[in-house]
């Protein structure tokens, strides 16, 4: 990790795509970053929306692995890390720093609920020194509304009093600006990097003072949503955050990492897109038609994901007729 180089302005918890056997795809990952870089969205790959714990430590491990091999940049990477057991997190973490990442998103153990900021700060010393490297960066993630685990404004004091060069900053997904606000207001100036959880409070993070937001439709959407965290201060920005939360209201009328994907198929072209992996259950073929006419009336596009789609097609299936060829 490079404590030089923090991230800022747009990250996406990368939706994680799978086979028909239900394995993670590791080259449509690699594809889908590739492209979300491109308008300047950073990743968080193994976020909520990417399906992070209905996958294995071992495939974490691979799939990091495979998105360094495939030359994605450890400095644009902020890998969710945070697993129930600390010593999985451990390993993970611990990768991430080696491959150089910019930081790690770091859920608190989550199954055990009603547990006192003793044993939260407790699970995050652990892994701090047993990790053992001043390169970690750690960012808290705070989503109690689906960890039912909370991240207190005195953990945080607490962490920052004894890590004060490790724990960099939170991700607020409490979706309560209030308590987003008092993060900003107590930790900012500090040096403590506080994203908002959703495109939704983008604007308002940004006017006094946050890094930006990380937020799940940045899958779909990055062009628009980096666009105003680059240019915040324009005379146009509310309209330009009015029109993000009207493609953001699309999407909550339904599950979102399933609309997500559904989305991604749609777009691409490629149908192997839309399967999630148990519990969670695919878009039926009525809600996908209703989300695509909703965001097609916003005038809605992914632009340079079909071609890219399209091009990993004729790639693969060359490859195949080759492989298929008698050798002479």
């Amino acid at each position: 990790m490079n404590p030089t180089q923090r991230p800022r302005g747009v990250l996406a918890p990368v939706v994680t795509p799978f086979a028909a056997d239900l394995r993670p795809d590791a080259e449509r990952l690699v594809r889908h970053c590739r492209w979300l870089l491109g308008p300047g969205v950073g990743l968080a790959v193994f976020g909520t929306n990417s399906e992070a714990n209905s996958l294995t430590l071992p495939e974490k491990l691979a799939l990091l692995d495979a998105l360094i091999a495939a030359g994605i940049p450890p400095e644009r990477m902020m890998p969710g890390t945070g697993c129930c057991a600390f010593p999985d997190t451990v390993e993970l973490t611990r990768r991430a720093v080696q491959h150089g990442c910019a930081g790690v998103l770091m859920l608190p153990p989550f199954y055990y609920k009603g547990v006192p900021d003793d044993g939260l700060f407790a699970t995050y010393a652990e892994v701090i020194e047993r990790v053992g490297d001043e390169r970690l960066r750690i960012y808290l993630y705070h989503i109690p509304p689906v960890s039912h685990v909370s991240i207190s404004l005195a953990l945080i004091e607490r962490l920052l009093a004894r890590y004060p060069g490790t724990i960099a900053g939170i991700k607020d997904s409490s979706g309560d600006w209030n308590n987003t606000r008092a993060m900003l207001e107590r930790f900012q100036p500090r040096g403590f990097d506080v994203f908002a959880g959703s495109e939704t409070f983008l604007l308002a993070t940004l006017r006094d003072g946050g890094a930006g937001c990380i937020s799940a439709t940045a899958n779909v959407n990055p062009a628009a949503i980096a666009a105003l965290a680059r240019e915040w201060q324009s005379p146009d920005a509310d309209a330009r955050q009015a029109a993000l939360d009207a493609v953001r209201a699309a999407f909550q009328k339904f599950p979102m990492i399933p609309a997500l994907k559904a989305v991604v198929a749609h777009f691409s072209g490629d149908d192997a897109w839309g399967t999630v992996r148990p519990p969670l259950i695919a878009l039926t073929a009525e809600q996908r038609r209703q989300l695509v006419n909703a965001l097609e009336a916003l005038r809605f596009s992914m632009p340079g994901l079909v071609d890219d789609a399209t091009q990993h097609a004729s790639e693969r299936g060359r490859q195949n007729r080759t492989l298929s060829s008698p050798s002479f």
